[in-house]
């Protein structure tokens, strides 16, 4: 049995995907009038992991974008937007929480973002108050697979990875983490009972 359990979020707690598209662009031109190809574009192709690895700020960013098109809304009103509409918690997922933390297993998530979703997946979410700690690649300055992701949650737990079990949907992150020592569970959207059983066992 593992002692701490790392959730990725999306794809795994967040249930905000289908199909590899993400649920809040569909309706993005009709909510907001603007382009969602220019948006992408402009915020997602060019350097992103200088987002993700907290070198630069997504608000800088999308300010740019704001201005760029003459979105009235600005930058809080696209990010305001963007957060609300991707925040699709997977009902199935919290009750496993909730049987992890009956068990007494410590629970963190560990996850590829940048820090004002990471604020928002805690204090707006309400993941705050259901785990130990949010280690988010923005604020960590690294971002998985990279083994010091990793190394640098065993060091804050202060656990050695063979007690630590990441539940994460990519594969490379999985192979990682298996390569450091740790149990690794990739999750492709339907294992729920095989998760129950690692967390629950007969």
């Amino acid at each position: 049995m593992p002692k701490v359990i790392a959730w990725d979020f999306d794809g795994v707690l967040n249930n905000n995907m289908v199909d590899g598209q993400f649920l809040w662009s569909r309706t993005f031109e009709a909510d907001l009038g603007q382009s969602l190809d220019a948006f992408t574009q402009f915020v997602f192709r060019d350097r992103f992991d200088l987002i993700i690895t907290g070198q630069e700020d997504l608000h800088d960013r999308l300010t740019r974008w704001a201005d760029s098109v003459g979105y009235d809304g600005g930058a809080d009103g696209v990010l305001r937007y963007w957060l609300s509409k991707d925040a699709l918690p997977d009902p199935a997922m919290l009750d496993l929480m909730d049987r992890a933390t009956a068990q007494g297993l410590r629970q963190v998530i560990a996850t590829n973002n940048e820090t004002r979703r990471a604020a928002y997946m805690e204090m707006d979410m309400g993941f705050g108050a259901r785990i130990e700690h949010l280690f988010a690649s923005g604020r960590m300055g690294v971002k998985k697979p990279d083994p010091a992701f990793f190394h640098h949650i065993t060091q804050t737990l202060d656990v050695s990875p063979a007690d630590m079990l990441l539940i994460d949907d990519h594969p490379p992150n999985v192979q990682s983490a298996q390569e450091l020592g740790w149990q690794a569970f990739l999750f492709t959207g339907s294992e729920y009972d095989q998760l129950a059983s690692l967390i629950t066992p007969a």
